[in-house]
């Protein structure tokens, strides 16, 4: 199995088919378990990564079967690293009939919405990447869990997870009680699928792996009782945001942009997209601002000043404030201690503070008003 070729996915599938599944006394491929295998050759060997069917009731039960998967894979000859999740996003074949009875259509069924018992979900989007809007996700997070909110932070960017790094964690979940518990960092629980694979490890997955993999992240693991769910989306207005929009009760949705004309056209399609999913924008945040010279105090604004604040007027949303470039807030970033938790009262962390103020003054306007609709599409 030199390389990413289709004999080597028939190769790693006839693998798989030393697993069986108990429930049904076959092996994992002929049970239709195997949901897709994706390939990719590194010059230190392949990457794998498989998808597992899961109806919903059976999710837990078959965590031992993902393990094993996964352990099975990566010993395969050539491969470097292997992983395998659990998915849901489609509902399971009925059972075949019996020999001389014909197949009775079964009606469409809902999926019920995710995380019913959490007070608030709000999604942190972007129109495009390299705007900071994990780092904004992030400290705003710690932010209103410093304020004395009970917080979760979802890190729904499935090809570019960064919440390990700015969170200074590096530890796999524990599984308890057949649900994964997020990890606790600086006063708020988090969860990404950078906590389950390597660092260095692309995730080169389509569309409905991605989707199964959020599914598994928010149903799967134990939140408990919190106030917001904090989720930094990844960026665009793709599987993803479709994925949060149809199954989970957004509150809304904050938008990150910088201050010059190109970040703000791709906020404005993120902005449009949560309309026509009837998800209430809460406001846009203009990050890196501006730039003050910390050896003289000269103020420059290296990307312009105050387009996210006009964007906003246009659009007729809030502007939920700005936070400068600073130098304090990558390494912050870098060293896993975000800003507001490192220097709580300097001006980035103040900046960071008011905004998350305002975030949830608009989230209780929203759910006073009744704006916060549960979005279930099939």
């Amino acid at each position: 199995m030199s390389g990413a070729t289709p004999e080597t996915e028939a190769a790693l599938r006839q693998a798989l088919r030393e697993i069986v599944d108990p429930a049904t006394g076959r092996d994992i491929v002929d049970a239709g378990l195997v949901e897709g295998i994706q390939l990719r050759a590194t010059p230190g060997g392949l990457l794998v990564q498989a998808a597992l069917h899961a109806e919903r009731e059976r999710a837990a039960a078959l965590e031992p079967l993902r393990r094993q998967a996964e352990a099975l894979l990566a010993r395969q000859p050539g491969v470097a690293n292997a992983a395998v999740v659990l998915t849901a996003h489609k509902p399971a074949p009925p059972p075949p009939p019996p020999r001389g009875q014909a197949q009775q259509p079964h009606p469409p069924q809902q999926k019920p919405p995710l995380l019913p018992d959490i007070g608030a979900i709000v999604a942190v989007a972007s129109g495009k990447g390299g705007v900071g809007k994990s780092t904004v996700a992030v400290n705003l997070a710690v932010s209103l869990a410093r304020q004395g909110l009970k917080v979760g932070l979802l890190d729904a960017d499935i090809y570019g997870p960064s919440l390990p790094r700015m969170l200074g964690l590096s530890r796999r979940p524990e599984v308890k009680a057949d649900r994964m518990q997020p990890l606790a960092a600086w006063g708020l629980k988090a969860m990404s699928i950078g906590f389950l694979v390597e660092e260095d490890t692309p995730m080169i997955w389509r569309g409905p792996m991605v989707m199964g993999a959020l599914e598994q992240m928010m149903g799967q693991v134990d939140w408990g009782a919190l106030d917001i769910l904090l989720v930094d989306m990844p960026p665009g207005t793709g599987d993803a945001q479709l994925t949060m929009a149809q199954r989970v009760a957004l509150s809304g949705a904050v938008i990150v942009s910088t201050p010059q004309d190109i970040a703000l056209l791709d906020a404005r399609r993120g902005v449009r997209m949560f309309e026509k999913t009837r998800v209430p924008v809460l406001g846009l945040v203009e990050n890196m601002s501006f730039f003050c010279c910390p050896a003289c105090g000269h103020r420059a604004e290296i990307f312009g000043h105050g387009g996210a604040r006009l964007e906003a007027q246009r659009l007729g949303a809030e502007f939920l404030g700005e936070v400068p470039l600073l130098l304090d807030i990558r390494e912050a970033a870098d060293a896993g201690t975000p800003i507001v938790a490192a220097a709580p009262e300097s001006q980035a962390a103040q900046a960071y503070a008011a905004i998350a103020a305002r975030v949830w003054r608009k989230v209780g306007e929203q759910q006073k008003a009744g704006a916060a609709p549960r979005i279930v599409i099939s």
